[in-house]
C-alpha cells in the first residue's frame, strides 16, 4: 500500500508490492529513534537528492528483524512508527519504502536484495549506509559487498562514518540503556532533541489535586521509559495547540502504594483543566531526582513544591532544549 498525500510518500511492503520508483538515492536501515549518527545519513541522503534532481528514498524494516529472528531479544522502540515517518520527513526524506520483514524474507540473500529491490524496484543510483552496515541472510553481505554489488547493478555505494557522542559511537542501544537509566539529558543529547512519548490523558485517583497539585495521568503506548523519579518535562497539548511546562513523576508512588502499578503523571505549570481523553505528547528533558517514599503526605507536598521550583528554573534556561512534538491534533 502507498501514502501519497502532500508530503513524503509512505509505500508499505515495498518489496512485494508492484510498483516501482526512481531513479533515486537511497538509505538501508532500522532507524529506530532517528537520532544524530541517522540523522547525518538522512542529511546526507536530502542532499545528494537535491543536487542530482532524484528521488531520495529510505528504506527500512517493518517490523525490526529481531523481533522476528529472535523474539526474545527483540529491542524496544525508541519511536513508534507515525513519529518516525513524521521526524524523517521533517529531514526532507521524500519517500520511505517500508520492507515487510517475517520469515520468508529473511533468507533473501544479499545478492537477490540488492538485485531485486535496490536495481529493479528503486533503480537506485546511490546508495548511502553507516560503515557497519550489514545486510542479507544471516548478515552476510556489508558495506563491501554492497559496494562490489553496486559496480555491477549500477549504482555506487557510500559509507557514512559513526557519530560519536561522548567518545563513543551513537546507537540506539545506548540511548536505550541512557533513557532507562534515567539520563534523558545524555539520551537528548545522542537523539539531537528531547526524548518524548505519548499516549492518552487517563483518570488517576486524583491525590495529586487533593494535595494541591493537580497532575495530568498520561496513558502511554511507548515501549521505553525512563528511570522512575522527577523530571522537568514539557507537555504538548494538540486540542489547545498549546505547549506547557511541567514537573513529572515516573514510577509507583511509594508513599501511597497501590499495588506497584507505574503511572506517568505530570503537574503543567499554568493549567488546571481537565482533558481526559484527549492525546498528548511528553518530551523529558532533565532527571530532578529519584523516587521516594515519604512519611506523610504533607511531607510529600513540600517535595513536590521544591521539584517544581526547580523544574521551573531548568526549564526557564535559555540553552534548554528545544522541544518539537510529533504528533498533532
Amino acid at each position: 500500500m502507498t501514502d501519497e498525500g502532500a508530503g513524503m510518500v509512505v509505500i508499505e511492503d515495498a518489496l512485494r508490492g508492484s510498483e516501482s520508483r526512481g531513479p533515486s538515492v537511497v538509505t538501508i536501515g532500522n532507524f529506530d529513534g532517528i537520532h544524530i549518527g541517522q540523522q547525518a545519513i538522512l542529511r546526507r541522503l536530502v542532499e545528494r537528492s537535491r543536487a542530482t534532481g532524484l528521488e531520495s528514498i529510505m528504506v527500512t524494516f517493518e517490523p525490526h528483524p529481531q523481533s522476528v529472528l529472535r523474539p526474545r531479544q527483540s529491542p524496544s522502540h525508541l519511536t513508534t512508527r507515525s513519529q518516525k515517518r513524521v521526524l524523517v520527513e521533517r529531514l526532507g526524506v521524500e519517500t520511505i519504502a517500508e520492507v515487510r520483514f517475517d520469515e520468508s524474507f529473511a533468507e533473501t540473500t544479499a545478492e537477490q536484495f540488492a538485485a531485486a529491490f535496490l536495481q529493479d524496484k528503486l533503480r537506485a543510483t546511490e546508495v548511502y549506509v553507516g560503515s557497519q552496515f550489514v545486510f542479507g541472510r544471516r548478515k552476510e553481505g556489508d558495506f563491501e559487498l554492497l559496494r562490489e554489488l553496486g559496480q555491477s547493478l549500477g549504482f555506487e555505494a557510500f559509507g557514512v562514518e559513526e557519530v560519536v557522542y561522548g567518545a563513543v559511537p551513537v546507537s540506539s542501544t545506548r540511548i536505550r540503556e541512557s533513557v532507562r537509566d534515567g539520563n534523558v539529558a545524555e539520551a537528548n543529547g545522542m537523539l539531537g532533541r528531547p526524548y518524548s512519548i505519548y499516549g492518552g490523558v487517563v483518570r488517576g485517583d486524583g491525590r495529586g489535586k487533593l494535595l494541591g497539585w493537580p497532575t495530568i495521568n498520561v496513558a502511554t503506548v511507548h515501549e521505553v521509559l525512563p528511570q522512575d523519579g522527577v523530571y522537568a518535562s514539557k507537555v504538548w497539548l494538540p486540542e489547545l495547540n498549546r505547549l506547557f511546562d511541567c514537573v513529572t513523576n515516573v514510577g509507583s508512588r511509594p508513599t501511597f502504594p497501590d499495588g506497584g502499578q507505574k503511572v506517568v503523571e505530570s503537574h503543567l505549570f499554568g493549567f488546571d483543566g481537565e482533558i481526559y481523553g484527549e492525546r498528548v505528547e511528553l518530551c523529558f528533558l532533565e532527571r530532578l531526582r529519584g523516587e521516594q517514599a515519604f512519611p506523610s503526605a504533607e511531607a510529600l507536598t513540600s517535595q513536590i513544591e521544591r521539584d517544581a521550583g526547580r523544574a521551573r528554573e531548568y526549564l526557564q534556561q535559555q540553552d534548554c532544549l528545544e522541544f518539537i512534538p510529533t504528533i498533532g491534533g
